[in-house]
């Protein structure tokens, strides 16, 4: 299932556009053939318990997720383990056919086997002997008191994990206990991981206690440390890589998976913590984390109290999710005016700063010492401190919905049925993906493994992202050739 993105053209309706392409009666059962041998060489060779990792050298020998993984070793941050099952399971839910599924299932066992006892899931999962002793898994014996037990909402690790499980669930029946009981026990404690005002932390182990964190607005604080302090920054109220719109996406999802009211509740507070967390003037837009007095904080040594460009944007589409999802207009109302100061904020090329001082609205970088400055020329390059500017497209968004009737928002909800054609456009892609698929049934390519060095065998890889994306055009074109 592609993650939600509003009114933007999907891979879907790209190729359901044109004329119908003249009959191929090969590929068809070529396409199915290679998609087979595919699956097949990704599950069976590539899988390790049945996860995955970012990317492999071409012999499989070199592995690596957000650093070098042993062969014990898998990753649950997309695109790992979740995504690819999720690809499994779009592709049998398009063809019908029952290896994917097989596959899903697999996927699907593996982070069962990965979830911890504060109730998701956290970077990795090691299913090494001595490695896994060291983390709290629930499918295992107790373990020490110091194992590793904390559950994270970074960059969609465990969000991903929890959308992939219920929509495997579902697939399933209800009927998978181990699944069932899993997701369920993950859904419940991303409930109890809320805050009071409808947030949620970066990391959690425990529930918060509800006497230790009044429900504030966000507001400026009077100083902030120029100079990075340190801290337990992942517990705080965190924005940082649209943990929260991911999390507010997920619960969307099992409320309409599981009919159950207090997943949906959840996601509209999180939504009301979101109203809380728009800044006053100068600067109505959003920090990329806060403290429990809401005034924005640091995180990591390269991420200052600001105001976010980027974490900014995706809130505004999570607003517009909402006000589609709900027809509150209070989820509107925040829209226009952070568009316009974000707008206002624009760089003369176009782009937005990632971070904006408190106030000032001056544009923060860092140099490669890790030092706060208003100059950009000495930036480290592993994080985007310039950002893309996509207000053209979060205006349009906002005054489509912003006119639409109560009818046409319930149509809104309603997800479009999968229509794929058959076009000149498929069936050439579909060709090209037949004819690089090898012996094994692996697409291999020109990339670099980013932790092995620069050694002739880091050149070549597989790819998850590949596959999954791979995977999806096959199985649109099988589905639609066989209808």
């Amino acid at each position: 299932m592609t993650r939600w993105i509003p009114f933007c053209i999907s891979l879907t309706a790209l190729v359901s556009f044109g004329a119908p392409a003249a009959a191929d009666e090969a590929l068809p059962v070529q396409a199915a053939e290679a998609m087979r041998r595919a699956v097949d060489f990704y599950g069976r060779q590539v899988a390790v318990h049945g996860g995955y990792v970012y990317r492999y050298s071409a012999d499989l020998a070199k592995r690596e997720g957000e650093g070098k993984t042993g062969p014990d070793t898998v990753w649950v941050e997309p695109p790992g383990t979740p995504a690819v099952g999720m690809a499994y399971l779009d592709a049998y839910e398009r063809t019908g056919d029952g290896y994917l599924l097989d596959a899903a299932r697999a996927a699907g066992e593996c982070l069962v086997r990965g979830q911890l006892r504060s109730g998701a899931w956290t970077a990795s999962i090691e299913f090494a002997a001595e490695a896994r002793k060291k983390y709290a898994y629930r499918t295992d014996p107790p373990p020490p008191r110091r194992a590793f037990n904390w559950s994270t909402f970074d960059d969609d690790k465990s969000q991903s994990a929890i959308r992939f499980l219920c929509r495997l669930d579902k697939t399933l029946n209800f009927q998978d206990a181990r699944v069932h009981e899993a997701i369920t026990f993950a859904l419940d404690a991303v409930l109890k991981a809320q805050f009071p005002n409808g947030a949620w932390p970066q990391g959690f182990q425990e529930s918060p206690d509800p006497a230790k964190y009044p429900v504030l607005q966000a507001s400026y604080p009077e100083t902030w440390p120029w100079k990075y302090p340190g801290g337990d920054y992942w517990m705080y109220y965190t924005f940082n890589d649209n943990a929260i719109s991911d999390t507010i996406d997920t619960l969307l999802l099992a409320s309409e998976v599981y009919r159950e009211p207090r997943y949906r509740d959840a996601a509209l507070r999180g939504g009301e913590f979101i109203l809380l967390a728009q800044m006053p003037e100068p600067q109505p837009a959003w920090a990329q984390q806060y403290n429990f007095e809401m005034h924005p904080v640091w995180a990591r040594k390269f991420e200052p109290p600001a105001i976010s460009g980027g974490e900014s944007q995706g809130i505004l589409r999570t607003l517009i999710r909402l006000y589609v999802q709900t027809g509150d207009r209070k989820f509107l109302e925040p829209v226009p005016r952070a568009i316009e100061y974000l707008q206002r904020s624009t760089m003369p090329d176009g782009q937005l700063a990632r971070f904006y001082e408190l106030q000032t609205n001056k544009p923060l970088y860092f140099t490669r010492q890790y030092e706060l400055t208003y100059d950009d020329s000495d930036m480290p390059t592993h994080y985007a401190f310039k950002i893309g500017n996509g207000l053209a497209g979060l205006t349009q968004q906002y005054e489509r919905v912003s006119k639409l009737t109560a009818e046409q928002l319930a149509e809104l909800r309603t997800p479009a049925p999968d229509r794929i054609r058959v076009t000149p456009q498929l069936e050439t892609q579909v060709r090209r993906l037949v004819e690089s698929l090898d012996e094994r049934g692996a697409w291999v390519e020109d990339g670099r493994l980013r932790y092995h060095g620069d050694a002739d065998d880091t050149r070549r890889v597989i790819d998850s992202s590949t596959f999954i994306k791979n995977l999806a055009a096959l199985s649109r074109y099988v589905g639609a050739s066989r209808r």
